[in-house]
């Protein structure tokens, strides 16, 4: 939900009890000034720790997980939300990167998984490592493994993926029979 604070030949003020700083980088992020953010703005808004510009479609998720409206943007309040969903990942990618360099491997992948509860096959592993390690290969480059907002995304579609699993999972026992009809929409409806 937007913020609807008038705009007008003063500009917009911010919400009553909004954090000053996050209302300086909400105004900033808010480049057409429309008093709401596009997926566009929010991606030129959001770096890595290696001043690597976010995956679109992690920002396209970010969005959909933070517009609550449905307007396909996000005001204040829900900018709010988003930057403090972004700084407790931000500690999860810290206490995981333990080799400190800058992206997430094959075992710390695989700790940060299981200690989220996602015990993931190695062979699981390996392709969710694959799907969104970071390709290489430009001077600038950052090191071989998985950046911080696809690591982000990479915990979010497997804890998706697993409640859409449980949820056709009414006997709990791993595993689920269902036709294509079923199996299209549990896919389609997620982000």
């Amino acid at each position: 939900m937007s913020y609807g604070g008038g705009y007008g030949a003063g500009g917009y003020g911010a919400p009553p009890g909004a954090d000053p700083q996050l209302w300086s980088w909400f105004t900033t992020v808010d480049t057409d000034r429309s008093g709401a953010i596009t997926a566009v703005e929010l991606e030129r808004a959001l770096m890595n720790g290696d001043w690597t510009p976010f995956d679109l479609d992690t920002v396209k998720l970010l969005m959909t997980l933070f517009d609550t409206d449905r307007s396909g943007t996000i005001g204040f309040t829900e900018f709010a939300g988003l930057w403090k969903y972004i700084k407790d990942w931000q500690n999860v990618f810290k206490h995981f990167d333990r080799d400190r360099s800058g992206t997430i491997d094959g075992e710390e992948l695989r700790d940060a998984l299981g200690q989220f509860g996602y015990n993931l096959s190695p062979s699981l592993l390996d392709l969710v490592q694959k799907k969104y390690a970071t390709q290489t290969g430009g001077r600038y480059a950052p090191a071989p493994g998985i950046t911080f907002d696809r690591f982000v995304r990479a915990c979010v579609v497997v804890k998706q993926l697993s409640e859409a699993f449980g949820r056709l999972d009414t006997d709990r026992d791993g595993w689920i029979q269902i036709n294509y009809d079923q199996f299209m929409n549990t896919v389609l409806c997620l982000p």
